[in-house]
């Protein structure tokens, strides 16, 4: 049997060693916001955190305006301190 070694193969090794030191967990304001929304209104929402925002993806135009008029009690529980912008998907 002969080895090859392919600069594939060894792309391949990189990408797995880089990404097997990643931590793929979410960070503790987007569990709080799920949290939040699903004990509140028991609707899944996707989260993104950005530099200077966090956007919170909702399924409904009437949920993405209350969730905006509750934004200063979400930013309270939920230990916030950057805007909060809500998107329709």
């Amino acid at each position: 049997m002969i080895i090859v070694h392919s600069p594939i193969i060894e792309l391949m090794d990189s990408l797995n060693s880089i990404l097997s030191r990643k931590d793929f967990d979410e960070p503790p304001e987007v569990q709080a916001i799920k949290k939040y929304v699903q004990d509140e209104y028991k609707t899944a929402v996707s989260v993104m955190v950005r530099e200077r925002d966090i956007v919170i993806l909702v399924p409904s135009a009437a949920l993405a305006n209350t969730l905006r008029l509750r934004g200063p009690d979400i930013k309270r529980r939920c230990q916030l301190d950057k805007r909060l912008t809500f998107r329709i998907v």
